[in-house]
């Protein structure tokens, strides 16, 4: 026969239940090329799918008796909240990772590295998932706000201080 880890290229094995023309229902796994998804094998020019059920030899099934094909224990899309950019709950201190207190180098020395790896410029071309793009959009304002929100309070501390002024010498 043949090792499909050498001529086949590598897959990997997407737990389903498949429902047969016949009636027949099975549970196990198909393979699936890496890179590909489910859809795109069902939905591929091939006429067989490769299926290993939980207790048995791989067997190849033809595409045109599945009657229908349903993922088991797929994982949960991940929760990406990036948090508030404003409110009691917004601390531009912890978003920066900086101390209460830091001067105006740290708070710039804190928001250079992150502005830059979080710009959306960085990802442009990158094909990442909406809930991604989402994320990272959101981490960005946060950044931002974080370091308008100590620049203005900075400014304002700024503003408050008296001028010191000296006696001209005469």
């Amino acid at each position: 026969m043949f090792d499909r880890g050498q001529s086949q290229g590598a897959a990997e094995p997407i737990s389903v239940g498949i429902g047969l023309s016949d009636g027949r229902e099975l549970s196990g796994t198909l393979h699936v090329p890496v890179g590909r998804g489910l859809t795109e094998l069902l939905n591929g020019s091939a006429a067989f799918v490769e299926f290993q059920p939980l207790s048995g030899e791989r067997m190849y099934i033809a595409k045109s008796a599945l009657q229908s094909v349903t993922p088991i224990n797929v994982p949960t899309k991940p929760d990406l909240w990036a948090g508030p950019t404003q409110g009691d709950n917004f601390d531009p201190f912890a978003i920066l990772g900086i101390k209460h207190g830091a001067t105006h180098d740290e708070i710039r020395a804190a928001y250079l590295p992150l502005a830059k790896s979080y710009h959306p410029d960085r990802y442009a071309a990158a094909d990442l998932p909406p809930e991604v793009l989402q994320y990272l959009a959101v981490m960005v304002r946060r950044i931002n706000a974080a370091h308008d929100a100590l620049k203005v309070a900075e400014q304002r501390q700024a503003g408050k201080q008296e001028a010191v002024f000296t006696k001209a010498a005469g």
